[in-house]
């Protein structure tokens, strides 16, 4: 009965999500994302941290690596969180409930901002690489968009999952090194977000605020 429970818990968080992004992915949405994303690009010029091509540049000069971000961009960092959840409960651990609610909060707070300010991903603009793309995998195919929302870079939910994972495993952690290793765990996800081109530094910014806030309320 728990389990189902906690099935259910998740099923509605992701019909959620999915609901706003059959609320904006139409013609419409798709151009407000353009130019949300144009603001956020100016926005970044101004505050001199639009570093996002410097970093892509450096990053695709090396064909292992950029494969290897690709695939912790697409699966590594939903993995983690999720399967930290199921062997938090698997384990009947106390802090479960805890980490779920704060899994739950980063993923629910941010579907305002998705509707209301939908974003394209730095990929979408010509000055970036689409480094999935170039590996033949278009995150824009109608089957894969039925599954996710491409214009919700603003807060990187990445990021957000990652704060939530990576400092509930540090509260874990047995030793100081592992501890520390965890807690930079949203600095190693900001830095594959960004040199995959599918957030800006902004974007991650505001999804490390939004996990920190949510591992806050779920205390």
């Amino acid at each position: 009965m728990a389990a189902t429970r906690e099935v259910a818990i998740g099923l509605g968080c992701y019909a959620a999500y999915i609901g706003v992004r059959h609320a904006v992915w139409n013609d419409r949405g798709r151009a407000r994302a353009s130019r949300n994303a144009d603001w956020v690009a100016r926005l970044e010029r101004r505050l001199h941290i639009d570093v996002e091509p410097a970093v892509q540049v450096v990053a695709i000069k090396h064909e292992r690596l950029t494969d290897a971000l690709n695939i912790g961009y697409a699966a590594g960092n939903v993995a983690l969180s999720v399967g930290w959840l199921i062997v938090l409960h698997r384990r009947g651990s106390p802090r479960f409930r805890q980490e779920r609610k704060a899994a739950a909060m980063a993923l629910i707070g941010a579907l305002p901002v998705f509707w209301a300010f939908p974003t394209a991903p730095p990929r979408s603009r010509p000055e970036f690489v689409d480094t999935l793309a170039r590996r033949g995998l278009d995150l824009e195919q109608p089957i894969l968009v039925r599954f996710y929302n491409p214009i919700a870079a603003m807060p990187s939910q990445h990021v957000a999952f990652a704060v939530v994972t990576g400092f509930g495993l540090a509260r874990g952690a047995r030793t100081g090194l592992s501890r520390t290793l965890w807690r930079s765990y949203p600095f190693v996800v900001t830095g594959v977000v960004v040199a995959t081109a599918n957030h800006f530094v902004l974007d991650a910014i505001a999804g490390a605020l939004l996990g920190g806030l949510a591992r806050a309320l779920s205390r």
